[in-house]
Formats: C-alpha cells, structure tokens, sequence
C-alpha cells in the first residue's frame, strides 16, 4: 500500500541526505511493514507542497498508546525521544 504524507522541508531534505532513517507520526492511519511512505514536501508559511518528493520502504513499525516504562512525572519533565540507528 502507498501511504501518502506531508513532511517540512528540513525533515524532507534530512530524510534525503539519509541522516534522518525514521518518521514520528501519530497512529491516525494504518502503516505496515513493506508499505510505500509517499513523502511530500510541504511548506507551513506559504501552505504549499515545493514539488519534491520520494518514496521510502516502511522496514518497521512500533504503535503504542501506552508508554509505562518510565515514571509519568518523568515524562512529563523530559519527554520522549526516538532514536535511530543503523
């Protein structure tokens, strides 16, 4: 399946140049292992896509609506992180 999805263009071009390997977006749709992410640069000031675009092969998903891993007030000061690695 191809999914479709807008991204600004700083995330766009470090996706691009591969420093950027992954997508934080919330689970509003349905995304699975060996799906198609259509990524569309969009611009937020001018409500515009630039025209560039690419497709990346999703190689793993992780949905969760609960994290317990860690204290909630930690969360709460902290926040969460994701990290990627090759």
């Amino acid at each position: 399946m191809k999914i479709e999805k807008k991204t600004w263009p700083e995330l766009f071009q470090k996706i691009l140049d591969g420093d950027k390997t992954f997508d934080l977006r919330l689970a509003d749709f349905e995304c699975n292992r060996g799906d198609i992410l259509v990524l569309r640069e969009y611009n937020s000031k001018t409500k515009e896509y630039t025209g560039r675009v690419m497709e990346k092969k999703v190689t793993f998903v992780l949905k969760s609506k609960d994290v317990n891993f860690w204290p909630k007030e930690d969360v709460k000061k902290y926040g969460f992180q994701v990290i990627s690695f090759k």
